[in-house]
């Protein structure tokens, strides 16, 4: 290859990165960092099996929703309308809804926890956050706003660093990542609804698909936009990893209740320094803003698309009221409730990955049965053999919510 078509292909792979690795270092946000660090603590490494699995369905799920937007140039919410009618778009919305303002909640309970390691009121910082977010997507345009959450992606090397710090087990990280240790407890199960819901979200799917729309890219440059899927996948899988072997150095076996993510970075003090805990703060922090700005605007692209209103970044308030006044609403009542007195951020965290996972099939089902439809995909439509992985992936997931709801009933 000349060295003329190598800088072409890395200038048009520039050009498409972003929705890919943006939505997959979203997904670990404040609840994922939360549900990690729970899964370290009172597991060990026990659980990085499932972990290696839902990344691996992270990548899966991904690559089928930038696939139908680049192909379609629709979003999932106006694809849902016009194939399967208005009240079944009705049920995706709400899932979505309900799903998100738990979500957006935990992202600024994520933002609050980390400075509280630093001694800094919620009641400074998360009214600034927001007003800061908000900003950031009514100022800018698209591009503009991308460049934002790339630098706030490089913010989650932190957990890498300290995962060096701390010294872990390698070996035994390495054999209980493809070896499953499964157990029939509640807590377990929870844990590991928790931890799918925090990998695979439903924002996510609608989320890359409108940002494939957003930034125009097309069939054409699939390929490029693939790379940009998986490279997020992979690395979204090891920060995960990372957070969960630091969190069990730490604290497995030693029965630490985690009342707030303070406890886990003072908890990494004695084990490996101030700087750990320093670290560990600042890669929440990020996780946090990143997802902050996300999460509002899955919603709101959702709503809209749903609705067949005018959406995008690169409108203007003019152009696209509706969407920028739901990104607003996001962004009061996820702030506005954490502000509340007495309300635990971290138990808002874990459970709005729960939620996640559980609200998560039903939209899952709606892709597959959107990407097999070849009227719509034409030539882009799933393959047999992969077809057949990613419903198995679907259905493993339906049946560990009806085990969490078996297990919730008889316990």
């Amino acid at each position: 290859m000349s060295v003329t078509k190598y800088y072409k292909k890395m200038l048009l792979f520039l050009s498409v990165m972003g929705p890919g690795v943006v939505t997959a270092f979203a997904d670990n946000d404040a609840g994922g960092i939360a549900t990690y660090a729970s899964v370290g603590a009172q597991y060990g490494y026990q659980l990085l099996f499932v972990l290696f699995i839902s990344t691996i369905s992270l990548g899966i799920f991904q690559e089928i929703s930038a696939r139908t937007g680049a192909v379609t140039g629709r979003g999932l919410a106006a694809l849902i309308r016009e194939y399967y009618g208005v009240r079944w778009t009705f049920l995706a919305i709400v899932i979505l809804l309900f799903a998100n303002i738990a979500t957006t909640v935990s992202e600024f309970s994520g933002i609050a926890s980390s400075f509280e390691v630093f001694s800094i009121s919620k009641y400074v910082i998360v009214p600034f956050s927001a007003v800061l977010i908000w900003w950031i997507v009514l100022k800018y345009n698209y591009r503009s706003v991308e460049k934002v959450f790339f630098c706030l992606c490089f913010m989650f090397i932190s957990y890498v660093i300290t995962g060096v710090i701390v010294e872990p087990d390698w070996q035994a990280a390495g054999s209980a990542l493809v070896m499953p240790d499964f157990s029939n407890n509640y807590e377990y199960i929870l844990l590991a609804v928790g931890l799918v819901g925090t990998t695979i979200t439903p924002w996510g799917q609608f989320y890359i698909q409108s940002s494939v729309v957003d930034k125009g890219i097309r069939a054409e440059k699939y390929r490029y936009l693939l790379v940009d899927v998986l490279v997020g996948t992979l690395l979204t899988g090891v920060i995960a990893f990372f957070i969960i072997i630091v969190t069990a150095a730490a604290l497995y076996g030693q029965h630490f209740v985690i009342e707030n993510v303070h406890d886990v970075a003072i908890a990494l003090e004695p084990l490996a320094g101030s700087y750990a805990k320093t670290l560990f703060a600042f890669g929440l922090l990020g996780a946090s803003m990143l997802a902050a700005v996300v999460l509002p605007l899955s919603t709101a692209y959702a709503i809209c698309e749903a609705m067949g209103f005018e959406h995008g970044i690169d409108k203007t308030y003019r152009e696209a009221p509706a969407f920028f006044i739901l990104y607003t609403f996001l962004i009061v009542i996820g702030a506005g409730l954490v502000l509340m007195p007495g309300i635990s951020l971290y138990k808002v965290m874990l459970a709005a990955q729960v939620i996640n996972g559980v609200l998560l099939p039903p939209i899952l089902i709606f892709m597959l049965l959107l990407v097999n439809n070849k009227e719509l995909m034409g030539k882009y439509k799933n393959g047999r053999i992969y077809n057949y992985i990613a419903w198995m992936f679907t259905v493993f997931l339906v049946l560990l919510n009806l085990i969490l709801l078996i297990a919730g009933l008889i316990q």
